[in-house]
């Protein structure tokens, strides 16, 4: 669930989606976040201009709902529950910023939980009822970095280490984070309040599950270390540069190229095959 923190465009993502269907479906543009469901093994892509799901077995992703709502942040939480963040489907009528906001029929429909008029979070991610999320404050328009421990009902502030382009959340304990901002990738082992710079031999984006953590860096290198000792190495590139990184199961990844194209690896990043590609 990622996108480059560009303060100046984020008025703008809403209206650009809802043009853009007033004249033909554009399909995914600009993905920013990546999830299976785990009720049916389902593909979604969050992006600029709306909601995308493939099932199980098909490549072709089509829009949820016929919704076009600017799906910033990204994170599916449980069977059929997803969170998110961004801004509306013009049609709904609501603040430009969302603040997070919920669903529990796969993304059909949603529901605000907070911070509604307040908050745009980029970056969402979410480990039970532990959220963190990254985004621009709708007063100030500056990045804030905050954490919820009760599902995002309430909140509380943290301080970022760089302006985040990737976090991730240990499988085993959600107070162990990592992070990565343009230049370096950091560790925190106390839900956000403290960081440590990490020697990488590069940047990226991040995901982490089971298998360890892996990196994908701009030129499409997939990077994975031991969970608990920082020791990298290559294990396989996905043929382009990444928009959006998850790690999906224990044993699987997912990525989405900036041409819309999802890949995925079954075999902690050895081999990528295509997952979803666009129309």
């Amino acid at each position: 669930m990622v996108c480059a923190f560009v303060v100046a465009a984020l008025a703008g993502c809403g209206d650009r989606a809802t043009e853009a269907a007033k004249v033909r479906d554009p399909g995914p543009v600009h993905v920013h976040g990546l999830g299976i469901n785990p009720a049916d093994d389902a593909l979604f892509v969050a992006s600029h201009t709306g909601l995308f799901r493939a099932a199980d077995g098909e490549t072709k992703a089509t829009r949820v709902a016929g919704r076009f709502q600017d799906t910033m942040g990204f994170a599916v939480v449980g069977p059929n529950h997803f969170l998110g963040s961004g801004h509306p489907d013009l049609r709904d009528k609501l603040p430009p910023f969302l603040g997070l906001i919920e669903s529990r029929d796969a993304g059909r429909s949603w529901k605000a939980l907070s911070l509604q008029g307040e908050m745009d979070f980029h970056v969402l991610e979410a480990r039970g009822r532990r959220i963190y999320g990254f985004g621009s404050d709708w007063e100030s328009r500056r990045p804030r970095f905050l954490t919820s421990t009760d599902g995002g009902r309430t909140w509380a502030s943290l301080r970022a280490p760089a302006e985040l382009l990737s976090l991730v959340i240990s499988p085993d304990d959600p107070r162990r984070l990592m992070a990565a901002g343009e230049r370096r990738v950091y560790f925190s082992g106390d839900g956000g309040r403290s960081w440590t710079e990490l020697d990488t031999p590069s940047v990226g984006l991040l995901a982490w599950n089971a298998e360890g953590v892996f990196l994908v860096d701009s030129e499409g290198q997939v990077w994975r270390s031991a969970r608990e000792v920082p020791s990298w190495t290559v294990v396989g590139s996905v043929g382009g540069s990444p928009a959006a990184f998850e790690g999906a199961k224990p044993r699987e990844l997912v990525v989405a190229l900036h041409d819309g194209t999802i890949k995925r690896s079954t075999d902690t990043g050895r081999s990528w095959t295509v997952r979803s590609k666009p129309s």
